[in-house]
């Protein structure tokens, strides 16, 4: 196939859906042979923060000199950057060849894949090709029956924290959530827990103690942060001092303390990473949507956060980097997310909104996202296309000095980036 018809095969109407549970995609990885046995797997689950520490972590590994396969999603900019080996996305000759050999098998299927099914396949697949030492995997929605958790002995896993998210599939309760994502929990894997939502801690801890696993948890009080700008931050972790790391946003230090909790469980079951690797590893980790900076004169930083906690980390970011000023604010959710919680804590630090829809059918509508900033006293206005509200908030930025930024769903991301490189 070529890559159009790769594409429009993977999006096809007919894989649509989320249909949690894990006979189908073993049925498909049986058929194919298995391609995910026999590798060695880091599981990452959690409701933010799940990227970022999956770069970070794929990014320590190697500089280790561990071939590395990174498993993300959504994608940010193109659909390729879901699979990578050592750093470098999936070719598109090769994922065409990878999904015309899946294909076949696919369509023989009575109860057919989903396309997040059909990705993880290839994914699997291709990281086998490529003999990789380790896999970093970010699960997709959830734990218990994504299509990633069809993997039997992860070396670790790491749940970043639990909020109050897809509550449609993983339920309405912390606790409830929690037991959703610890069910990529596993005998012989250890874990680490980004969290502190006490009702999380118990569903975690209970489920690694019957399993008799070890058990680590992010220890706020250990970290301080040094010095952060909008290149990134220097700080101090547990034992270790003066860490660097180029990714901007406060948030992004916590992560980094997870992934070095989860660095040392992997030294203690046989990896062999220096404390110079680690140290290289984070400075060079590189993720976007996340407090990027895509225009610096006027000033206008991406964020894709899209849900409250998301927006809450980001609102305390933007009081670090911006003390007393307002944004200058373009935002698209999808309909199925807590748009009015998410429009309430931004409300204090915007000056004006320009909404837009993002492309996905789970989208809200930018008249209604208008409305509900209104509500909140904030100016919003719905724009036709996000080209115009990328050239409206540079405009108003430039004219008042005040930073623009786009937050919301990662969907808005690739026109968002585009049309910046087209100013």
């Amino acid at each position: 196939m070529t890559i159009a018809e790769t594409m429009s095969y993977i999006h096809s109407v007919e894989w649509r859906g989320s249909r949690p549970g894990l006979e189908r995609i073993g049925h498909l990885l049986h058929a194919i042979g298995d391609p995910q046995k026999g590798m060695r797997f880091v599981h990452v689950a959690g409701t933010n923060g799940k990227g970022s520490v999956c770069a970070m972590t794929e990014s320590i590994l190697r500089s280790a000199h561990y071939r590395t396969g990174l498993f993300t999603s959504p994608y940010i900019y193109a659909f390729n950057e879901r699979m990578a080996v050592d750093g470098n996305p999936i070719s598109d000759e090769e994922l065409s060849e990878i999904t015309s050999f899946i294909r076949p098998y696919a369509d023989k299927m009575e109860d057919k894949p989903t396309e997040f099914e059909l990705v993880t396949a290839i994914g699997f697949e291709y990281f086998r090709r490529h003999k990789c030492d380790v896999v970093v995997l970010e699960v997709g929605m959830g734990g218990r029956l994504d299509s990633t958790n069809i993997i039997e002995d992860p070396v670790a896993c790491v749940i970043t924290g639990i909020s109050k998210d897809h509550t449609k599939y993983l339920g309405n309760t912390i606790a409830e959530i929690a037991a959703e994502k610890a069910g990529i929990l596993k005998p012989g894997a250890p874990v680490v827990f980004g969290g502190e939502d006490q009702d999380a801690v118990d569903v975690i801890r209970k489920r690694e103690d019957e399993m008799r696993e070890q058990y680590v948890q992010f220890n706020p009080a250990r970290l301080e942060i040094r010095r952060a700008d909008l290149s990134g931050c220097v700080f101090d972790y547990r034992r270790r001092k003066e860490l660097s790391i180029g990714l901007a946003g406060l948030y992004q230090a916590r992560n980094a303390s997870v992934v070095l909790d989860l660095i040392d469980l992997l030294n203690v079951r046989g990896f062999s990473i220096s404390e110079e690797q680690i140290r290289e590893g984070l400075k060079n980790a590189v993720w976007r949507g996340r407090f990027e900076i895509l225009s610096k004169d006027p000033p206008l930083i991406y964020d894709g956060s899209h849900n409250p906690e998301g927006i809450g980390a980001a609102v305390a970011s933007i009081g670090h980097y911006f003390p007393g000023q307002k944004i200058h604010l373009l935002t698209g959710v999808m309909a199925d997310k807590d748009f009015e919680l998410m429009a309430k804590t931004l409300a204090p630090v915007v000056c004006d909104a320009v909404t837009v829809r993002p492309d996905n059918p789970r989208a809200l509508d930018a008249k209604d996202l208008a409305d509900v900033y209104r509500r909140e006293g904030v100016p919003a206005r719905p724009a036709a296309d996000i080209k115009s509200a990328v050239r409206d908030i540079l405009a108003a930025a430039a004219e008042d000095g005040n930073p623009a930024f786009a937050l919301g769903s990662l969907y808005m991301y690739g026109a968002i980036k585009d049309a910046v490189l087209e100013k």
